[in-house]
């Protein structure tokens, strides 16, 4: 999905699908705003980020990445049949990422992390707050909210991964086998909001539905920051 950063807050009142773009760019732009005083992305940008700081952020994402194609796969069961197309699209993308955490494990045992250690660990306030939201949504009767969900996790691995990962690189010297996963995503990422911008805009989605996906995309948009924000707590 094009997202325009230029909108400075998101909207929190109806709207329907007329404008749904407009919408999800200022849940976007408040997100990115939210990113910049993240204190670990602080670091990086102004490159004072140690190696550390790298290990952590691993270590964090990592109990909310292992979580993600299960609250898709759970998604997917709750669509029924008349809801058959978004049902086909949520199994597609559980399986697309059901192995990504793997990367990341990788990435985290190549700066020197400990497999056993990152596999004990325990999700942070953030992360537990995010996961269990996503779980419950993806529990409801045809959840189609969380495409809001997708746009939040999906546009920040198209949009932003890369981005870190070469920064991580300038200021760590880290080879391209310690930052594989934050540089897979832009790739793998980009191709899922091509696909989830194409249901967007099919005429499966209807007004009712359009402000279901903005306000999860708030909420998920908030936790998201929130999970970085409280690394190890």
């Amino acid at each position: 999905m094009t997202i325009d950063a230029t909108t400075t807050a998101p909207d929190t009142a109806g709207g329907g699908v007329a404008i749904l773009a407009e919408r999800l760019a200022a849940v976007w732009a408040d997100l990115d705003a939210r990113l910049d005083r993240v204190p670990v992305l602080r670091a990086l940008a102004e490159g004072t980020v140690t190696l550390d700081d790298y290990r952590r952020l691993l270590f964090n994402l990592r109990q909310q990445v292992v979580d993600g194609s299960p609250w898709i796969a759970r998604a997917a069961s709750n669509f029924d049949v008349d809801h058959f197309d978004l049902r086909s699209a949520a199994i597609r993308h559980a399986e697309e990422e059901h192995r990504d955490h793997l990367m990341l494990e990788r990435d985290y045992v190549a700066i020197g992390g400990s497999l056993a250690e990152l596999r004990t660990g325990r999700k942070n306030l953030g992360s537990e707050a995010l996961s269990g939201y996503l779980f419950h949504y993806a529990d409801r009767p045809n959840p189609a909210g969380l495409l809001g969900a997708m746009f939040v996790i999906e546009g920040l691995g198209a949009n932003k991964a890369a981005g870190w990962a070469s920064r991580f690189q300038e200021v760590l010297g880290l080879a391209d086998n310690q930052v594989h996963f934050m540089q897979y995503h832009q790739e793998a990422d980009g191709q899922h909001t091509g696909a989830m911008e194409a249901i967007l805009y099919s005429g499966l989605i209807d007004d009712a539905t359009a402000d279901e996906i903005v306000r999860c995309a708030q909420v998920v948009a908030r936790l998201y920051v929130l999970q970085l924000e409280e690394l190890d707590r």
